[in-house]
């Protein structure tokens, strides 16, 4: 069951660090338009649908990692507020009953409206150059994917959380900024007040 956990959460994890690139890409490909259009006035065609595109499929690779990581949005008011073993409970409850059924219908859906996308060559109609964009649909049933093998270690983590009553958490490779500055703030203050 751990191994299962682990091996769930470095392959989401490889998938999410190596799509973050993107924003490097994106940062480049915004800042190359915003230069080319408002300097040298000659705005280019394909920009809007290519940040677009690095965008949604950022957003949707990086689902799995952010769910392995206990990123995503819940209602801490309360859950934090509970045992680890009654927040195990429930979360087991809504992911068999309200997040598989949305990532099947994910995958299911997505791989229809991708395979439709690619049977006619779709491009985008966003703009004038006319990308082609049905590879990147294929990007939902992937992002849907990573989320079922994930909401699989997800499951499995809460098993074993209502087992031993402690959360097997993923392993620690990013820090929120906020973070680092709390914990920096922190030891100086500890430091000046021996």
């Amino acid at each position: 069951m751990v191994a299962f956990i682990r091996f769930a959460d470095s392959l989401s994890a490889a998938f999410g660090k190596t799509f973050g690139w993107l924003i490097m890409l994106m940062t480049f490909g915004t800042s190359y338009e915003v230069f080319v259009r408002y300097v040298l006035n000659k705005p280019t065609a394909w920009a809007f649908d290519v940040s677009f595109i690095m965008y949604g499929t950022l957003f949707m690779m990086g689902g799995a990692y952010t769910l392995s990581r206990g990123g995503h949005v819940r209602g801490d008011f309360l859950y934090r507020l509970w045992k680890p073993r009654t927040q195990a409970t429930v979360d087991l409850v809504l992911y068999l009953f309200f997040f598989f059924p949305g990532v099947t219908a994910l995958i299911v859906t997505g791989w229809k409206y991708a395979a439709r996308s690619v049977s006619y060559g779709e491009v985008s109609v966003n703009s004038p150059a006319g990308i082609p964009i049905y590879q990147f649909k294929a990007v939902m049933v992937a992002a849907g994917i990573l989320l079922f093998i994930q909401g699989i270690a997800e499951i499995l983590r809460c098993i074993q959380c209502i087992r031993t009553g402690f959360w097997l958490r993923a392993d620690e490779d990013v820090q929120e900024t906020e973070d680092l500055l709390l914990n920096k703030a922190t030891a100086a203050e500890s430091d000046a007040h021996p």
